[in-house]
């Protein structure tokens, strides 16, 4: 049209709006979904168990990340401010979530302990400090910490599918509350449009449900792969 090849009030046969998007499928429905590597939650117990073996921050930090299945920013990024130790709640503020919504997060017995600790350790308005002053956490310090670890296998946003897969099987939540666990948007604009709560309440039960798993060795029977990288 700039050249003049084609007249600007002819319409663009290739527009998408109003056009192709009535004979075409939409993008995120057929679009390739790479899946994060995720720990069978079977083997949660003994993995929480040497991740505790393990010293320094980012331990610290993913351990936490794990038992309120939280994203890696919205952990790395956490700030005194946020956390409410009396209330046993930490409240992350919209402009830091992925959804653009504030989201609460119940603090089970073992996450207490672990905000108890790095309070002991306070070094800047973050929870968990990095090695540069007045800064966080790098994010890339999970996947050294796990690569420490010799479990290259794994990645940190995995262990929200971990988390996910064990309550699809082995709970009776309803799904609606482990995805709010998750701070996913619950069902179509109409249902979350009716749904003015965060059923805090019901998560509450569910992160202290997933924190006593998380304790818990391992169930008898399971067979647990030999990491020869270590």
């Amino acid at each position: 049209m700039t050249r003049g090849y084609r007249p600007a009030d002819v319409p663009n046969p290739a527009r998408w709006k109003g056009h192709l998007e009535n004979l075409l499928p939409k993008k995120s429905k057929v679009r390739r979904v790479e899946h994060h590597a995720a720990l069978p939650y079977a083997e949660i117990g003994i993995f929480m168990s040497e991740l505790r073996q393990q010293e320094g921050t980012a331990a610290r930090a993913l351990e936490f990340a794990i038992q309120t299945v939280a994203r890696t920013g919205e952990v790395i990024g956490a700030r005194w401010a946020e956390i409410d130790l009396s209330e046993r709640l930490w409240t992350i503020p919209a402009e830091r979530m992925k959804v653009g919504r504030e989201h609460r997060v119940p603090v089970s017995d073992v996450t207490l302990a672990i905000l108890k600790q790095m309070q002991g350790l306070r070094q800047n308005e973050f929870v968990f400090p990095g090695a540069k002053a007045g800064c966080p956490l790098s994010n890339m310090a999970f996947l050294m910490l796990l690569r420490r670890m010799g479990r290259d296998d794994l990645t940190a946003h995995g262990f929200r599918s971990t988390f996910s897969d064990w309550c699809s099987e082995r709970t009776n939540f309803p799904a609606e509350v482990r995805e709010m666990a998750l701070a996913h948007t619950v069902g179509d604009k109409v249902e979350a449009a009716y749904r003015r709560g965060d059923l805090f309440e019901k998560r509450r039960l569910l992160m202290n449900a997933w924190a006593e798993y998380c304790n818990s060795p391992a169930p008898a029977g399971t067979v647990v792969p030999l990491n020869t990288a270590r």
